[in-house]
């Protein structure tokens, strides 16, 4: 029984990533409803994965699910988008700025070994497996500021944009910048300092100009290649 729920369990996991990319590089458009039965038979799995990967997208902001007309594909414009990643980015400067005030010995390896896997999935060549390692790792920030409300405002607004976040590292450059930008990071937190700390970790973030074009670019080639 506890083999068959880790199976469903990973199963979800990697339908979730299926259906997260095909909706941010527009394979599936906004106002498309997602039919349980049909994606069950696409893929090959139950209905119970496909449940809870809906449940997943839908808790991500990717997907509404409404009594009786099931769920569908969220529509999220280019101005919305831009804005949440500007109060993410106030967010994770408020988190890392706290860090660098509070963080403790096992916050500092925690966050140095989180930084540590990101360099081999880096050098991996592996962009998803850059994805998760770079989610730990920013996890590890959020827990060193050791504020519960921040860090839960932190993680909630982190899920709404994983799918964005992780597209965005497929940018030409984009994951050598991103650890180069952990690494001062880390650098102003092991030396307490918190305004340099909160000013790397919001330019982490916040995407504007180029970089929000690169990542807007990125969207529109890669579904012009499906």
């Amino acid at each position: 029984m506890a083999k068959d729920m880790t199976k469903e369990l990973s199963s979800a996991a990697k339908l979730r990533d299926a259906l997260e990319e095909e909706i941010v590089t527009g394979q599936i458009l906004p106002g498309s409803r997602l039919d349980e039965v049909s994606l069950a038979e696409r893929f090959g799995v139950s209905r119970t994965p496909v449940r809870e990967a809906l449940h997943q997208l839908a808790s991500a902001g990717l997907v509404e699910i409404q009594p009786r007309r099931g769920a569908t594909v969220t529509e999220l414009h280019a101005d919305t988008l831009v804005e949440m990643f500007d109060v993410m980015a106030e967010l994770e400067a408020m988190a890392v700025g706290l860090a660098a005030r509070r963080h403790t010995e096992a916050d500092k390896k925690a966050i140095v070994s989180a930084h540590a896997e990101c360099k081999r999935a880096a050098k991996s060549g592996d962009v998803d497996r850059y994805y998760y390692a770079n989610e730990a790792f920013h996890d590890a920030l959020y827990a060193a500021s050791h504020h519960a409300f921040l860090i839960t405002q932190c993680r909630q607004l982190h899920r709404r944009l994983k799918a964005y976040r992780r597209l965005q590292l497929r940018v030409r450059h984009r994951v050598s910048a991103s650890l180069a930008e952990h690494q001062s990071i880390i650098d102003a937190i092991l030396a307490f300092d918190q305004a340099q700390a909160a000013a790397c970790a919001r330019r982490h973030i916040v995407v504007q100009g180029e970089r929000f074009g690169d990542l807007i670019a990125s969207l529109k080639s890669l579904a012009a290649a499906e």
